[in-house]
This record gives structure tokens, sequence and C-alpha cells, in this order.
């Protein structure tokens, strides 16, 4: 199995890192939108708790961008 990291990998733990520094209001609509794309992608059916926190992770992304797109300000 080869486990080098691609670059959507490396892009998708920048993001992540981003996040976790600083919360998901640091993040603009375009950068929101595509790492909600690179987390849909990533599978993590091989852990039943890291599936769990992807689930989270995009219904706050989702939450996010409908902030970002209304101009609203929330949860």
């Amino acid at each position: 199995m080869d486990y080098r990291l691609t670059e959507e990998d490396k892009e998708r733990v920048s993001l992540l890192q981003k996040v976790t520094k600083k919360g998901l209001k640091e993040l603009d609509l375009k950068e929101l939108q595509r790492l909600q794309i690179l987390v849909e992608k990533k599978d993590y059916s091989h852990s039943k708790k890291a599936q769990k926190s992807k689930s989270k992770l995009l219904a706050k992304i989702n939450v996010a961008i409908y902030e970002h797109e209304e101009g609203r300000q929330g949860i």
C-alpha cells in the first residue's frame, strides 16, 4: 500500500490545521467549499470514530458555507 501524501492530502491537512488553530470563521467561502470536497473524498470507513468526526465536521462546514452565502453569523 502506498502511503505517500498527495497534493490533495497536503491541502486538506493545511486547511484542517487552519481550522484547528483559528476555527472555520477564518476560512473564506472558496476555502470552505474546497475543504468540504477534500473531506468528503477522504475514506474513513476503517474507523467508526473517525467517520463520525468526519460527519460532524462536514455539518459544521455546511453551516459555515450557508452563513457565508447568506451573510449571517450564527452558531
